[in-house]
């Protein structure tokens, strides 16, 4: 008996020297992962619906593959999968802890029907009481059999950022963006090997329909030439952190390959680099 109280004791312990371990680790950010893992867990317990439901507002956009507002979708009990579960491999937050990106790896099963695969991407933004909620989320679906990646987090350093205050400003910053996003598109419509070279950071990932997903700038670049990409694209909204590092934009485009063509959505994450350009960190390319 107390050599049971004491293995107790001691895997207790260990838990909390983990949790603690893994909170210094990743600081700021964990907050995040913390709240997209616990949704996971919902998800897993109780049900896809209500752990979707748990993380949405009245502003809350979910990718049907039609930007729809999340919370009359999922009030209107749709057809979601039986079974969803999902892994953030990828986390990021703004300096001004209002704004972060989750992206990794999902599966979902309807019951008596066979497992799919897919990667999740998901903005969120906090609500008025501090917790996380979702702004958009969109997925893509492939045939999985790949490892992977190992998570990839973006901390925010302690840098002070100019706040501001007037919603004209604000706006402005907004369609910074959005003028990147534009020239990106009109560069793909030609040749989206020059267009990424331009605009992916080095570590970028890349989601494309039935792929697995595509890390790095010299491999993206690669699958577009292999592939003979020509994406024309049509922005539609463009958001960004009240600290001005992180932003995200998203539209509709036409996606040409060697093989055909074929209609999609598009949702690109930027980052403002050391240097002062936007870059690409995630785009995701899904069939609407």
């Amino acid at each position: 008996m107390k050599y049971i109280v004491r293995l107790s004791i001691l895997i207790f312990f260990l838990t909390i020297v983990s949790f603690h371990t893994y909170a210094q680790v990743l600081g700021k950010v964990g907050s995040l992962l913390s709240a997209d893992r616990a949704a996971a867990r919902l998800s897993a317990t109780e049900s896809p619906h209500a752990a979707l439901l748990s993380i949405v507002d009245r502003n809350s956009i979910f990718f049907t593959p039609a930007p729809t507002p999340a919370q009359e979708y999922l009030n209107n009990r749709p057809n979601i999968p039986d079974v969803l579960t999902w892994k953030p491999t990828f986390a990021a937050v703004a300096k001004s802890m209002e704004w972060g990106v989750t992206a990794g790896s999902m599966t979902f099963q309807r019951v008596g029907a066979i497992q799919r695969y897919g990667e999740y991407l998901a903005v969120w933004r906090r609500d008025r009481k501090g917790n996380w909620k979702i702004d958009l989320r969109a997925q893509v679906e492939h045939h999985g059999g790949s490892t992977e990646p190992e998570l990839q987090y973006i901390e925010p350093d302690d840098k002070d950022y100019t706040k501001f205050r007037t919603k004209e400003r604000i706006q402005q910053r907004k369609e910074i963006v959005s003028s990147n996003d534009q020239l990106l598109s009109a560069v793909l419509k030609s040749n989206a090997g020059v267009a990424y070279e331009e605009f992916l950071a080095d570590d970028a990932r890349f989601y494309f329909p039935w792929k697995t997903p595509i890390v790095g700038k010299s491999d993206i670049i690669a699958f577009a030439k292999k592939q003979d990409l020509a994406i024309q694209a049509e922005s539609l909204v463009s958001s960004r952190s009240y600290s001005g590092e992180l932003a995200y934009s998203y539209g509709r485009a036409t996606v040409a390959t060697a093989d055909g063509q074929f209609k999609c959505n598009y949702v690109r994450i930027w980052q403002l680099q050391p240097d002062f350009q936007w870059r690409v960190i995630i785009e995701m390319l899904f069939e609407s």
